[in-house]
């Protein structure tokens, strides 16, 4: 995973367990947009991070932001959904994909 820092974050770091909520947007590789917790009657994503509960390039690239930031962070397909992908969105197996993403809160 690669992270590209958008909007320096003044906040503190998540550490592992801590719950999270962030704002996200997915892209393929295309360009196009499969996901976003902006789009109409979606929600903010709370999540424990670092316990394997999400793709690994989120538990690895969140770990590395700090409250507030906002960052782009590339996942290949190893940091992602890998061989089974995720049909339902679009992703192809081994995709790579782009995540536009924001640290909210930190509990």
């Amino acid at each position: 995973v690669t992270k590209e820092v958008l909007k320096e974050g003044t906040g503190p770091q998540p550490r592992r367990g801590q719950t999270i909520t962030v704002h996200c947007t997915g892209y393929l590789a295309s360009g196009a947009k499969f996901w976003s917790t902006k789009d109409p009657g979606q929600a903010v994503f709370t999540f424990q991070v670092g316990l394997g509960r999400v793709i690994r390039g989120w538990d690895e690239g969140f770990m590395s932001m700090r409250a507030g930031e906002q960052a782009r962070l590339v996942c290949t397909g190893d940091y992602a959904y890998g061989e089974r992908g995720f049909p339902d969105w679009g992703i192809g197996p081994n995709a790579t994909l782009t995540f536009e993403v924001e640290i909210l809160s930190i509990q």
